[in-house]
C-alpha cells in the first residue's frame, strides 16, 4: 500500500482503499483537509511525501492475551504486556478531536479503528515499551489516556526497532487530564538512518485546574516528526520542552498548538536543539489565545546550536493573541558552540570529542535535569551519549 495513492480520491475510493465506512466522520474530515504534502503547513519543513510514495505492508491486528510485567509492551501496535491490575483494553473510539489541524491524526484513526485504552488509575508511575519487529510494514496503532480528578500519573515511553528497515509508524494518544490532577508524558527515542520513520499526532485535553507535562528527547537519525495539540479549560497549565540531538540526514521535530481557552490558563515552551551532519530539525510552535482566555500567561523559546555548516533549523515560534489582559513572550536563537570555550577545554588536555559532547551536555541539561525521577534522567543521558559518539564516529 502507498498512501499517496488517496491523493485525489473521492471519498468512496478512499474508503475502498483504507477499508473504512463512508461514514465515518474521520474519513469525512480526513478527506476534507487532504492528505499532506510540502505545501502543507504543518509539514512544509518534514519531507512527509518521501514516506507517502513508499510502498508497506499492511498489518492485520489481533489482539493477543495480555501477559503480567512491570511494564506496558506494545509489540507492532499490540498490547502484550501489562502490569497486574491496571486497566489495558481495546475499545472502539469513542471521542475525537474533530478541530485537530494534522490529517494524520484522522488516517491513524482510521487505520486503527479500535485504539489501545489505559485507565491511569489513582497515583501511579508507568512505563511503556513500544516495539517494532515487522520491515516494511505500515504500523498504526493509537492509545486513550484517562488519569483521575486529584491524582498525579507519569508515563515514561521508551522505543526499541528490533532491526527493522523501512518500516513507516503511525501512532499517538488522545489524552485526557482530568480537574485537579496532573499527567507527565516524557518520551525517550533514539531512531536510526534506515530504520522505521514515524509520525506523531497526540491530542491532550486538559480540564479546568489540569496539569500536563509533556518532554520529548529525541535523539539520533531517522525521519520523525510529532504533531501536537492540546487545548486548556480555565487555570490549566501545560510544559512542554522537546529536546533533540540529530546527526546524519535526520529529519525531525515537533509542531504544535497550544491552544487557550480558559481564564487564567498558562504555558510554558521550551525547545533545546543540537544539530549535526546534514539533519534538520524543525520547531513550528503556535500558541493561541482565544478571546476566552483573559489573563493567560503564555511562553515559548526555541534554542538551536548547529555542530556543522550543512545542518538547518527551522524554527518558528509563533503567538496568536485576541485579547489584551495577557501576558506572553516567544523567541528564538540559533548559533554554533563558542569557540573559546572549546579552545579553553583543549588546553586542559580534553580531547575535541570530549570538549564538544560536554559543550553540548550543558546546553542539553536545563531539559534533562527537569526530570525528577533519577533512574529516568540516567537512561536518557545514556540515550543521548549513545546517538553523540554515533554521530561523532560517522563525521570522523
Amino acid at each position: 500500500m502507498r498512501l499517496s495513492e488517496l491523493k485525489n480520491k473521492t471519498l468512496p475510493e478512499a474508503a475502498a482503499l483504507l477499508g473504512a465506512d463512508e461514514k465515518a466522520v474521520a474519513l469525512e474530515r480526513f478527506m476534507q483537509i487532504g492528505l499532506p504534502n510540502k505545501k502543507s503547513e504543518e509539514y512544509r519543513y518534514f519531507q512527509v511525501e518521501k514516506l507517502l510514495d513508499k510502498a508497506y505492508r499492511t498489518l492485520t491486528y489481533v489482539p493477543k492475551p495480555i501477559e503480567e510485567a512491570e511494564k506496558i509492551v506494545i509489540v507492532d501496535g499490540i498490547v502484550t504486556h501489562a502490569p497486574h491490575g491496571m486497566r489495558v483494553y481495546y475499545e472502539q473510539c469513542q471521542a475525537m478531536d474533530m478541530t485537530h489541524f494534522d490529517p494524520m491524526y484522522y488516517l491513524g484513526h482510521l487505520l486503527s479503528p479500535h485504539v489501545i485504552k489505559i485507565d491511569l488509575d489513582g497515583d501511579t508511575d508507568v512505563e511503556i515499551e513500544h516495539h517494532y519487529t515487522q520491515s516494511g510494514a505500515l504500523i498504526a496503532y493509537r492509545i486513550v489516556l484517562i488519569n483521575q480528578a486529584n491524582r498525579h500519573a507519569t508515563l515514561f515511553e521508551s522505543f526499541h526497532d528490533e532491526g527493522v528497515k523501512d518500516a513507516l509508524v503511525l501512532y499517538g494518544y488522545d489524552t485526557f487530564v482530568a480537574p485537579d490532577s496532573t499527567l507527565r508524558i516524557l518520551k525517550n527515542q533514539k531512531m536510526e538512518a534506515e530504520g522505521y520513520a514515524m509520525i506523531t499526532s497526540h491530542r491532550l485535553q486538559l480540564e479546568q485546574r489540569a496539569n500536563a507535562v509533556i518532554k520529548s528527547f529525541d535523539m539520533g537519525a531517522g525521519m520523525g516528526l510529532q504533531l501536537i495539540k492540546a487545548d486548556l479549560d480555565r487555570y490549566a497549565h501545560i510544559d512542554a520542552g522537546h529536546l533533540l540531538y540529530l546527526n546524519g540526514e535526520a529529519q525531525r521535530g515537533t509542531v504544535s498548538k497550544i491552544i487557550h481557552k480558559g481564564e487564567h490558563s498558562t504555558s510554558n515552551q521550551e525547545a533545546k536543539n543540537i544539530l549535526d551532519g546534514t539533519s534538520r530539525g524543525i520547531f513550528d510552535a503556535l500558541i493561541k489565545v482565544e478571546n476566552s482566555a483573559k489573563w493567560t500567561k503564555a511562553h515559548q523559546n526555541s534554542k538551536a546550536i548547529l555542530l556543522h555548516e550543512r545542518a538547518y533549523m527551522a524554527a518558528k515560534p509563533q503567538l496568536e493573541i485576541y485579547i489584551d489582559e495577557l501576558e506572553a513572550s516567544h523567541g528564538s536563537t540559533t548559533g554554533q558552540l563558542d569557540e573559546k570555550q572549546l579552545f579553553y577545554l583543549r588546553s586542559r588536555g580534553i580531547s575535541e570529542t570530549e570538549a564538544r559532547k560536554m559543550l553540548v551536555i550543558a546546553f542539553a541539561n536545563t531539559l534533562i535535569e527537569q526530570i525528577k525521577d533519577s533512574r529516568q534522567q540516567e537512561v536518557i543521558k545514556t540515550t543521548f551519549e549513545e546517538a553523540f559518539y554515533a554521530g561523532e564516529k560517522d563525521m570522523a
